[in-house]
C-alpha cells in the first residue's frame, strides 16, 4: 500500500485525507493532470487500496442474448439487429434453457439477460416471438428466464433498458442485481448529428429516473458512463457526479463500468477514433477519486493489451468474463481467458477473485430465498467459493 503518500497538489493531498472535493476542483484535478497525469494515478491507486484492498473481482458469466430487436438507434452500437439480418437473436425457451444447462457445466455463476429496448412497441416480429413462447412483454419473458436460471442454479442480472418502476420490482425478486448504463447527463449529446440523437431512451432524464427508481426499490445497481463518444470533461465530470449524488441518496449503486469507446464496422460512427487511453485513465482515476469506496471497473476485453496497467490507477473489478459466449455489445474484442487475467492480476500484485453478479456489500438488499441460494456457494469472504467456478 502506499503509505503517507504526499503530493504536490493541495487539493489531491486533502483528498488522500478524506475531505470532500467540488466539481470544480475536480475539473482543475483533470487539467492539471494534461502535463502529467502521475500524482493523480498515484492518489486513485492510494484510495483503492485504502479501500478495497490488494483483491480484484470478475464475475464468470454466460450471455444470454435474449433478443437484440431494439426501438432505438445508439450511433456506436452493433448489438441492434434489423429483421432479416443475419445477427439477429430471438431466443426460444428451449433455447434459453439448453444455454443455461451449458453454463452450468462450464461452471458459470451469473445468467446475463440482455435485451433491446422495449423491442416489441416498435417490431411485429418481436411481438410473434413474445406470442409464441406464450408472453405479453420482454419483461415477462425475462421474470421466466431468470426464474428458469434460478432453478439451474445460476444468479440472473438483467440489462433491458428503461424498465418501469413495476417491472423493476417485478424482476427484483428474481434478479440478484440489474444494469442500466447512464452513458452520459449530457443533452447535448441527444441533439440532431450527436450519439444519441436517434435514441429516445438515452435522453438523460430518463436514465436517472430508472437510476433512481432502481434506488426506492433497494435494487443493487450497476451503471456507468461511456467514454470517447465526443462528450467533453465537464459533461463526463457532471456524469460521475449524478452516479454519486443518486448513491449517496440511496446507497443502491454497486458499481460503476468506465467503457472506452471503440467503434464498430457497421454504425454511424465507425470513422470515429477509439478512446485515447491516457484520457481513459484520467477518467478512470477521477472516479476513483470522487467515489473512493465505489467498485469500479473497466472491461478487460476492451483494452486486450493493456488492461493490467489500469490495476494501478485505481479499478477493482474486471466485470462478467464468459468463457463460453462472445460479448454481443463488442463482439469484435474476444474475452481474455480467465487464467490469462488472473495471471496479470497476479504479476500486477492483485489477487483474482470470483464474485456473484451482486458484491457481498449489498447481499442485505436482496431476499432472504436468494441469500440462502447464494449461501450454499459463497465463501466467508462473501465470494464464490473456489471449488465451484474453477
Amino acid at each position: 500500500m502506499l503509505t503517507n503518500l504526499v503530493l504536490e497538489s493541495e487539493i489531491l493531498n486533502s483528498i488522500l485525507e478524506n475531505k470532500s472535493v467540488t466539481r470544480q476542483e475536480i475539473i482543475d484535478i483533470y487539467h492539471n493532470s494534461k502535463k502529467n497525469p502521475n500524482d493523480l494515478f498515484l492518489t486513485a491507486q492510494n484510495l483503492r487500496m485504502k479501500n478495497k484492498s490488494n483483491a480484484v473481482t470478475f464475475s464468470k458469466k454466460a450471455f444470454f442474448n435474449i433478443v437484440n430487436l431494439c426501438k432505438d438507434t445508439c450511433s456506436y452500437c452493433t448489438y441492434k439487429a434489423e429483421p432479416g439480418e443475419e445477427k439477429i437473436s430471438l431466443m426460444s425457451k428451449q433455447q434459453i434453457k439448453e444455454l443455461l444447462k451449458l453454463a452450468k457445466k462450464y461452471k458459470c455463476v451469473e445468467a446475463l439477460f440482455v435485451t433491446g429496448e422495449q423491442p416489441e412497441k416498435k417490431y411485429p416480429e418481436a411481438r410473434n416471438w413474445l406470442k409464441e413462447n406464450g408472453f405479453k412483454s420482454t419483461t415477462e419473458y425475462l421474470i421466466h428466464s431468470s426464474e428458469m436460471a434460478l432453478e439451474l442454479g445460476l444468479f440472473p442480472h438483467t440489462n433491458a433498458g428503461n424498465l418501469n418502476y413495476d417491472e423493476m420490482k417485478e424482476l427484483k425478486k428474481t434478479n440478484v442485481s440489474m444494469g442500466l448504463m447512464l452513458e452520459n447527463v449530457s443533452d447535448r449529446l441527444t441533439k440532431k448529428g450527436m450519439p444519441h440523437y436517434l435514441a429516445a431512451s438515452k435522453k438523460p432524464q430518463a436514465r436517472l429516473k430508472i437510476l433512481e427508481n432502481s434506488g426506492k426499490l433497494k435494487i443493487p445497481m450497476t451503471t456507468g458512463i461511456l467514454v470517447g463518444i465526443g462528450e467533453t470533461i465537464d459533461e463526463i465530470i457532471d456524469s460521475i457526479l449524478a452516479i454519486k449524488k443518486i448513491h449517496e441518496k440511496y446507497g443502491n449503486i454497486q458499481e460503476v463500468i468506465l467503457q472506452n469507446f471503440q467503434p464498430k464496422p457497421d454504425t454511424i460512427m465507425k470513422n470515429n477514433p477509439s478512446a485515447n487511453e491516457e484520457y481513459f485513465k484520467k477518467i478512470v482515476s477521477l472516479t476513483r477519486i470522487i467515489m473512493p469506496q465505489m467498485n469500479i471497473q473497466i472491461p478487460p476485453n476492451l483494452s486486450p493489451k493493456s488492461y493490467q496497467s489500469f490495476l494501478e490507477i485505481g479499478i477493482n473489478d474486471w466485470g462478467g468474463i464468459s468463457p463460453l459466449t462472445p460479448d454481443f455489445v463488442n463482439p469484435e474484442f474476444s474475452w481474455p481467458e480467465i487464467n490469462q487475467v488472473e495471471n496479470n492480476s497476479k504479476k500486477a500484485g492483485f489477487d483474482l477473485k470470483c464474485r456473484f453478479p451482486i458484491y457481498p456489500e449489498f447481499f442485505s438488499f436482496i431476499s432472504k430465498k436468494l441469500r440462502d441460494k447464494i449461501a450454499v456457494i459463497q465463501n466467508e469472504e462473501g465470494y464464490v467459493k473456489e471449488g465451484y467456478w474453477r
